[in-house]
């Protein structure tokens, strides 16, 4: 069979070989539309970019890449810790890639690392879509994800219950008395915003609480977005008693926010997040947060993608869901 040229890519898509080329280099001069064509006629073709991608699939390098968000975030820590001593005991040597909350990073690092010098790459990232990765584990090359699950049959995954921990922070603190229960949500179009969103709702419901919109806002993952988030919600004179955030790191936000408000927590607000980082002992009240295995899920997955690469049979075990907890503390006391 004829390997499929970038030209052959250019044609199917109707654009031009450049346009191709800036879509495998990340760039983000492409619109949403042109670039989805381009990606459904890399997978239609089965087109590997270049000569590089046999070459991956011969010979070792022992290498393995890990692309975060953003490498400042505690989150990313334990992951990164389990990464390295698995793959360090089976003898791999690990590059962290920091994307910086940009997804053209994402994509640039993808196809550099695809092409370069690395064995597999780890995401833990809530930017690409499940059909950019699926382009390169289509033709070939080793991804595995952590804290999402994707139908992928080539592509490991680790990830936590988003739905079921969502729901434990929001019976929790209905059964402190709190029925106006605010959550503050990362990227909207993130795989643990759209799922914690859900298991909020459904909690709400649950324990006969009415759902309010106007109870949701929008942050980043980050402190500064969940500080931002929170002003906002108090600026449109929602009422609440408690405070969701969606991780720990907006969670911390929301206690600068409440240091420029004069918020009292938890006499007036009690707040829970997500990851049970380090600093959430560190701040008074302690914040109560969900404590997920991060190590665990690093470990696991570097540990199932060394597994694939040297040809171990384990399809039937590809996605790992781990139980993650609820942490109590002094943040989430009951309402007054």
């Amino acid at each position: 069979m004829k390997e499929s040229k970038i030209i052959d890519v250019a044609k199917r898509a109707n654009v031009s070989p450049a346009t191709v080329s800036r879509v495998l280099n990340g760039s983000n001069l492409v619109n949403a539309k042109t670039e989805e064509r381009v990606l459904q006629a890399i997978r239609e073709l089965d087109y590997i970019p270049n000569n590089m991608g046999k070459q991956l699939r011969s010979r070792k390098t022992m290498n393995l890449a890990v692309v975060v968000s953003d490498v400042r975030v505690s989150y990313y820590a334990e992951i990164i810790k389990g990464i390295e001593n698995m793959a360090n005991s089976l003898h791999y040597n690990v590059l962290i890639c920091d994307a910086q909350n940009e997804k053209a990073k994402e994509r640039e690092f993808l196809s550099l690392l695809m092409n370069r010098t690395v064995d597999a790459l780890i995401l833990v990232t809530p930017n690409l879509s499940d059909e950019e990765i699926a382009v390169y584990a289509d033709n070939g090359y080793m991804v595995g994800l952590i804290g999402r699950k994707i139908e992928h049959a080539r592509i490991p995954c680790s990830f936590t219950d988003n739905i079921k921990l969502a729901q434990e922070v929001v019976f929790h603190l209905a059964e402190q008395g709190h029925r106006k229960i605010a959550f503050l949500s990362g990227y909207a179009d993130a795989t643990d915003s759209i799922e914690r969103l859900e298991g909020y709702v459904k909690a709400l419901k649950a324990c006969g609480i009415p759902f309010e919109p106007a109870l949701v806002e929008n942050g980043d993952f980050s402190e500064e977005g969940g500080c931002e988030a929170f002003h906002r919600l108090c600026s449109s004179g929602a009422d609440f008693t408690a405070v969701f955030a969606a991780n720990d790191e907006m969670a911390l936000g929301v206690y600068k926010a409440c240091n420029e408000l004069g918020i009292s927590i938890p006499d007036q607000l009690a707040v829970a997040g997500v990851d049970n980082i380090r600093l959430t002992n560190y701040v008074t009240p302690r914040i109560s947060s969900v404590e997920q295995p991060l190590y665990a899920m690093g470990a696991v997955l570097a540990e199932k993608l060394i597994d694939q690469m040297n040809g171990n049979v384990w399809a039937e075990k590809r996605c790992f869901k781990v139980d993650a907890k609820l942490v109590v503390k002094e943040s989430s006391k009951g309402a007054k």
